[in-house]
Formats: C-alpha cells, sequence, structure tokens
C-alpha cells in the first residue's frame, strides 16, 4: 500500500521535484496556521521559547535540503538558535521511500538525538541514497549514533511511525500547498525554495523586526 502511495504521487508529478528559486513569502491563510502549530510530534532545535519560528519541510533524500543542512544552518544556529532568537522544526515531506525509511529512523530515535540522527543522514547522504543497498547503509549509520539491529528493524517494521512519517508529507501538501522540498514558513511566513545564507538572513531579521 505504501508503494503504491509514492507511486501515485510520481504520477501526479509530486516526487522528486527540484525546489523552487527562492520567492517573495507569501503568508498562508488562517487555515493553514493550525497546521503549523507546533505539536508533541514535533522536535525542536534550539530555545522552545524563542520568538521566532522555523519550520521547516524537508526529505532526507533531497540534496537541497541536505546543502541547506549542512552549509547554510550552521550560520543560522550560530546567530540565530543558538543566540535564542529563532528555533527550528524539521518536519518530514518524503519524496521517495529511502527518505521515508531514513526520516523514521530519527523519528525513533530519542527525542534529543533526532538532530543528531538528522545531521548524520544529511551529512552523509551520497553514501546511502545512492548504495545498492540503501537500508544497509542506513543501518550503518544508526548504529553509529547508537541504535542496534533489532531496534533498527524494529522501527522500519513501526507502522504508527510510517503513518507519522507520510502524514505529514500529505498534510503539508494538501493544507499548505508544500510542494518541493525544502519548503520554510518563518513564523507563519512561506519561503520557497533552498535559499541562501543571506537571503536566510535577511528575511529572518525581517520577522524580527515585524
Amino acid at each position: 500500500m505504501r508503494e503504491m502511495w509514492f507511486i501515485l504521487l510520481a504520477a501526479f508529478g509530486l516526487v522528486g521535484l527540484p525546489p523552487a528559486q527562492a520567492a517573495s513569502p507569501a503568508a498562508p491563510p488562517a487555515a493553514a496556521q493550525a497546521v503549523l502549530k507546533l505539536t508533541s510530534q514535533d522536535r525542536i532545535l534550539g530555545n522552545p521559547a524563542a520568538p521566532i519560528t522555523i519550520v521547516e519541510y524537508a526529505s532526507m533524500s533531497c540534496p537541497h535540503c541536505a546543502h541547506f543542512q549542512n552549509e547554510i544552518l550552521p550560520t543560522i544556529k550560530k546567530d540565530w538558535i543558538d543566540t535564542g532568537k529563532a528555533k527550528l522544526v524539521l518536519r518530514d515531506f518524503p519524496l521517495d521511500k529511502p527518505a521515508l525509511q531514513a526520516a523514521m529512523i530519527a523519528r525513533c530515535a530519542p527525542p534529543d538525538r533526532f538532530y543528531a540522527f538528522a545531521d548524520t543522514f544529511f551529512s552523509a547522504q551520497p553514501q546511502w541514497v545512492m548504495a545498492s543497498d540503501y537500508r544497509g547503509a542506513l543501518a550503518r549509520l544508526a548504529k553509529l549514533g547508537g541504535m542496534d539491529a533489532a531496534a533498527f528493524d524494529a522501527c522500519l517494521a513501526n507502522k504508527a511511525v510510517e503513518s507519522q512519517v507520510l502524514d505529514s508529507r500529505l498534510v503539508a501538501a494538501k493544507q499548505l500547498g508544500v510542494d518541493s522540498t525544502p519548503t520554510f514558513f518563518v513564523n507563519g511566513t512561506q519561503f520557497n525554495g533552498a535559499p541562501t545564507a543571506a537571503q536566510f538572513e535577511k528575511l529572518l531579521s525581517s520577522v524580527a523586526k515585524s
């Protein structure tokens, strides 16, 4: 059934879309704000009380998402997250089965290890996405993070976790209009595409002044 889900998405052109160029911010309608409200399922990087909330919809297999995580986020983290001015919430928008399973593994990790797993999967993305046995490659990376083989297999067999990851994508696509990764919402303001560090700094500064 889940395989068919991805086949149908591909048929409608929704899998593997490259992110659009950075666009002008657009605020979602009021009804969509409820979707962006943080829940107990969200993993927060930074101070939960930070005034700026960055919600990122990303796919673990997306190279543009990896670029943001590896090249841009460190600067954002230093200047905005570590200083308590902003917090990041990474939400799942898997573009394929490898991304789905990587997201599941990160979700199965202890909450305080979620971003460590995400960082590892993004930084080592070519090693597992391009592997003939991507599941085996993911298992080796998960083991480095302290997840043994039994826990790894149990996680990927957990239908509740699988549904959580898939539902994150479906809700974002239907109610927020997300159709590519990465897509960001900064205090409810949408920012599409793979931004440069300067563009993201400008956006955050604008939100901070509003």
